[in-house]
């Protein structure tokens, strides 16, 4: 039997362009024009899968994607243009339920042959989630408190790369953003160890949900940029569109190296990279890392190669994954060391010493 999908989107003309790429799938493809239809249409007929575009007439994105998470639940992508005021109504989109965001076909700048291979994936990905695996995300989905502390309260001591004992890294994709922003949440104000986040996102996502996460963490939070020193008590998220490494200057101060050559890998910036990078400048036994929900095999390689060497692993168990893709290729390659559900990694992280 065929998957249903529906492609929610005001324009004609990206209903087509979404349509013509879905079409490379064995989907039954239908289309709704404003939020009000496609309420209408998913709580008639469970889909599979919907796109929803954001700015719609009649009903927009967010209320329609509100009441399908209430009505029938639906593994929901929206489709977002690359703008700062869409990246945040798309993070508050996830908040709400969204499993994750394609970009408006046309719209990204590395290619229209790259934009259709993402649409593909997360759709037959999130094509993948079951009603009941979803409807399970939901009543697990915390509500986010704001910690909301003041500027002088992050990092008020003065600190220096050379006082790193560790190196936490988390890699993460589809279903991911929410992940980071319980575990920026729950670290507490005195966490000696900095943080360095790859969350697939393009380059005009990174720096509103570094500053999304800030707002709810007790440590300061910013995007990563060339050259930033690597400062215990502090969380980086890579900046979308480039790879993010380390390297050390001949004072001894340890930095961010940005690498803007993309290589073989899918995504920019890529968890291996990242962790492939640590395991060059670090001793193994002071590194973490962390492997969450998302699709493909991002990861999978520097895990393996991380606990290789000696350093601690922790991949998120099917249980809780969302898409059980990237720590799932980590684990069968022997790259954890411990295997868990995501409570139970975030128990570790805070309590790391």
């Amino acid at each position: 039997m065929s998957k249903k999908i529906l492609i929610v989107d005001d324009s004609a003309l990206v209903r087509k362009q979404l349509g013509e790429i879905i079409a490379m799938l064995d989907f039954d493809i239908e289309t709704a024009k404003n939020g009000q239809e496609a309420v209408n249409k998913a709580t008639a007929t469970q889909y599979d899968v919907i796109t929803m575009d954001i700015n719609m007439p009649v009903m927009d994105g967010l209320e329609a994607l509100k009441q399908i998470m209430q009505k029938q639940p639906t593994p929901i992508l929206m489709v977002s243009s690359l703008t700062t005021e869409d990246a945040n109504t798309t993070m508050d989109a996830l908040d709400l339920g969204a499993v994750d965001y394609i970009s408006k076909p046309g719209t990204m700048n590395i290619g229209k042959k790259e934009n259709q291979e993402d649409i593909l994936e997360k759709v037959k990905s999130l094509s993948t989630i079951s009603p009941r695996s979803l409807k399970r995300r939901l009543s697990r989905a915390p509500t986010r408190v704001r910690n909301e502390p003041r500027i002088s309260e992050k990092s008020s001591l003065p600190l220096t790369s050379k006082e790193i004992s560790k190196v936490l890294l988390i890699g993460a994709s589809t279903g991911g953003p929410g992940l980071i922003e319980q575990i920026c949440a729950a670290l507490p104000a005195d966490y000696k160890y900095p943080v360095c986040i790859v969350q697939h996102m393009p380059a005009q996502f990174t720096k509103a949900f570094a500053a999304r996460v800030n707002r709810s963490s007790m440590l300061k939070v910013q995007e990563s940029a060339h050259n930033m020193e690597l400062l215990p008590r502090n969380i980086y998220i890579a900046r979308g569109g480039v790879h993010m490494g380390f390297s050390k200057k001949v004072s001894g101060k340890i930095v961010i190296r940005e690498n803007k050559d993309k290589g073989e890998h899918f995504f920019q910036p890529s968890v291996d990279e990242m962790f492939l990078s640590a395991l060059e400048l670090f001793e193994p036994s002071n590194l973490i890392g962390v492997l969450l929900t998302g699709i493909g095999d991002d990861g999978a390689e520097g895990m393996v190669k991380l606990k290789q060497a000696g350093a601690y692993t922790l991949g998120e168990s099917e249980k809780t994954a969302v898409v059980y893709g990237m720590p799932k290729e980590a684990y069968e390659r022997g790259g954890v060391s411990e295997q868990l559900d995501f409570m139970q990694i975030l128990k570790k992280i805070t309590a790391l010493k």
